[in-house]
C-alpha cells in the first residue's frame, strides 16, 4: 500500500512534464484515485476530467468549475470518451493494456500523454505483484512510440517515497 505522502503529493513525473500540456487545456486523469493529480493540474489552470470507479474520495473537487468527475468502471463499462479529445492524459499507478490505443485516440494533435506506473520487478517490494499489473521492460515504448513522439522514458528501481520498480513515459501526439 502506498504511503500517505505518495497519496497526497503529485508524482514527480507528472510535475516534471505537466508544463508540456497546452495552457488552459483539457486534461484527462485516468483512474484518478484520491485526486492528487486532479488538484495539481487544476492548480496549473487546466480543465480536468477525473475518472475512477470510486470517486467518493474526491467529493470536495465536485464544486470546482474546472473539474469534471466521472464515476466509471474503466475495465467493465463502455469507454466514456469516444467523442472527446484532450490536450493531456495522465495515468499513474494504473495499468489496463486494452486502453493503450484509446489513450492515443483521445489525444488532440499536440496532446501529451504522461504515464507513470509499476513494472516487472516491483513484486520484490510490494503491491502490485500480479504480472498482469506490471509493465514489461520497454512496454510503454513499444505501445506508444509508433504513434507518439517520445519526450522522456524511464524504467527502473526507485527508493522514494517507497521502494518500487516503475516505468514512466511522456509522449506527444504530433499533428497529422
Amino acid at each position: 500500500m502506498a504511503d500517505r505522502d505518495e497519496n497526497s503529493i503529485p508524482s514527480a513525473w507528472i510535475q516534471r512534464h505537466a508544463g508540456l500540456i497546452r495552457p488552459n487545456g483539457e486534461v484527462l486523469d485516468l483512474a484518478c484515485g484520491n485526486g492528487r493529480h486532479v488538484r495539481y493540474l487544476a492548480s496549473l489552470g487546466q480543465r480536468v476530467t477525473a475518472v475512477d470507479i470510486d470517486v467518493s474520495r474526491i467529493p470536495e473537487l465536485c464544486d470546482q468549475e474546472q473539474i469534471e468527475i466521472i464515476a466509471a468502471d474503466l475495465e467493465q463499462d463502455p469507454w466514456p470518451f469516444d467523442n472527446r479529445k484532450f490536450d493531456g492524459v495522465t495515468v499513474v499507478n494504473y495499468l489496463y493494456r486494452p486502453h493503450f490505443p484509446l489513450l492515443i485516440e483521445v489525444l488532440r494533435d499536440g496532446g501529451v500523454l504522461i504515464f507513470d506506473t509499476f513494472a516487472r520487478g516491483n513484486e520484490k517490494f510490494g503491491r502490485p505483484k500480479n504480472p498482469a499489473f506490471l509493465l514489461e521492460p520497454g512496454e510503454l515504448l513499444t505501445a506508444f512510440s509508433p504513434s507518439l513522439s517520445i519526450v522522456a522514458y524511464e524504467h527502473g528501481e526507485r527508493s522514494e517515497p517507497q521502494r518500487a520498480v516503475r516505468q514512466r513515459l511522456c509522449a506527444i501526439k504530433e499533428s497529422a
